[in-house]
């Protein structure tokens, strides 16, 4: 099967290239082609044959009259389409599997890629939601100058991005979010999707807020890699690992801290709430940590938490945490609750809640023998692995799963 990978990056930025480099290097090593197109960048890692990439879009840089065009830019784009028409008529995909795409390359590939099946290819369109951005402008479902989840829009009244301010505070970058998910709505773009794999149950219900969507979600947890398990003696502190930012409920996490002063924890990460963290006695700040570092770090916590505040959709680093041995602790919001199995791998409580957060912390923390339970409850984890994602993938490409 030829597949052809689209997303904006196509360099190491964040989840969603994560998600389809190692998608994709494993669908090629079980004998499928597999190409990518998205936008030209000095650290692009992958390609196409005839090497067709649309022009690189710095939003916070660029020349004064690239800055003026960007608006038109992000809600269509010319460019966009003829490029992807080069790499559809080289290549020939079975499938255009759909990332990340709004903005820098725009919905206008939906346009090419349904001209091109109607010239008689046989092509599906599958879309990963990496995020909330085809029903929300801003993709978080939540205001960032007040810091609230909102929901305003994902009834189609878009009209609320603006009025929040909702996209770095600007009412006209606000405002061009609003214009970009208006027209596309109108236009009908989204209509030739033919699956969209949402990564959470929760994201599947904002998405099906969307009549036209609720016909075409499944919800698919992301894949994990492999995980050896170890048996790790465990160390007296209580682990966060992440961003150091509001929306991950750092500050009611921090207020929780300077109220239990015995308990030791550690925070693994960066970010801009770092100076208030490294204020307090309690914490010691390891700064921001990978491989085996981290690894070692997570197995020897006696549980993490995970306190976020905002519409989380499968956070990587609450399966990691269990898949290492180590029980959760995590806020009741968005898809944390899908991946945590409460009584057994982890607790939940309350997000934004600072009596429950501190009442949880301190049951977990004095009861050494539940948390080793919890930890060997870990051992019977079973999050897909990329092999059993792709058979589930394979059924969505061949157009055998039903809706």
């Amino acid at each position: 099967m030829r597949i052809l990978m689209i997303n904006k990056f196509l360099y190491p930025n964040g989840g969603s290239e994560t998600y389809i480099f190692k998608l994709g290097d494993y669908l090629k090593s079980q004998g499928h082609e597999v190409q990518y197109f998205g936008m030209e960048h000095a650290g692009r890692c992958v390609g196409n044959a005839v090497n067709a990439y649309t022009s690189d879009m710095d939003f916070h840089g660029g020349s004064k009259l690239a800055k003026l065009t960007y608006p038109l830019k992000t809600i269509y784009s010319s460019e966009a389409r003829k490029k992807l028409r080069l790499v559809l008529d080289n290549f020939r995909p079975d499938v255009c599997h759909l990332n990340n795409f709004n903005y820098q390359l725009t919905p206008s590939i939906l346009l090419e890629i349904q001209k091109w099946r109607k010239e008689g290819n046989k092509c599906r369109i599958v879309f990963t939601a990496h995020d909330y951005q085809l029903v929300c402008p801003n993709h978080m479902c939540n205001n960032p100058n007040t810091g609230e989840n909102c929901e305003k829009c994902l009834q189609g009244r878009f009209w609320y991005c603006t009025k929040g301010k909702c996209i770095h505070g600007s009412t006209a970058k606000s405002a061009i979010g609003t214009m970009e998910a208006t027209f596309w709505k109108w236009n009908g773009a989204y209509d030739f999707i033919d699956t969209m794999v949402c990564c959470s149950e929760f994201m599947k219900t904002k998405m099906d807020s969307n009549p036209l969507f609720a016909k075409k979600t499944v919800a698919m947890h992301n894949f994990v890699d492999r995980v050896e398990w170890k048996d790790f003696d465990k160390k007296d502190y209580v682990l966060y690992f992440g961003r150091f930012s509001k929306e991950k409920g750092i500050n009611t996490l921090l207020k929780v801290c300077k109220d239990l002063p015995d308990v030791r924890f550690v925070f693994a990460g960066t970010g801009p709430l770092e100076a208030e963290i490294n204020g307090i006695a309690n914490i010691q700040n390891v700064g921001f940590q990978t491989g085996k570092a981290l690894e070692t770090l997570i197995r020897e916590a006696r549980f993490s938490i995970y306190p976020s505040e905002w519409y989380e959709n499968c956070p990587f680093s609450v399966m990691e945490s269990q898949m290492y041995g180590t029980p959760v602790l995590g806020a009741n919001i968005g898809g944390i609750p899908e991946l945590i199995e409460v009584g057994k791998t982890g607790e939940l409580f309350e997000s934004g809640n600072v009596r429950e957060l501190k009442s949880k912390i301190q049951k977990l923390w004095k009861d050494n023998a539940l948390t080793d339970q919890y930890s060997k409850n870990c051992k019977a984890i079973a999050f897909d692995t990329v092999e059993q994602y792709v058979d589930k993938l394979m059924k969505i490409y061949q157009g055998l799963l039903v809706v």
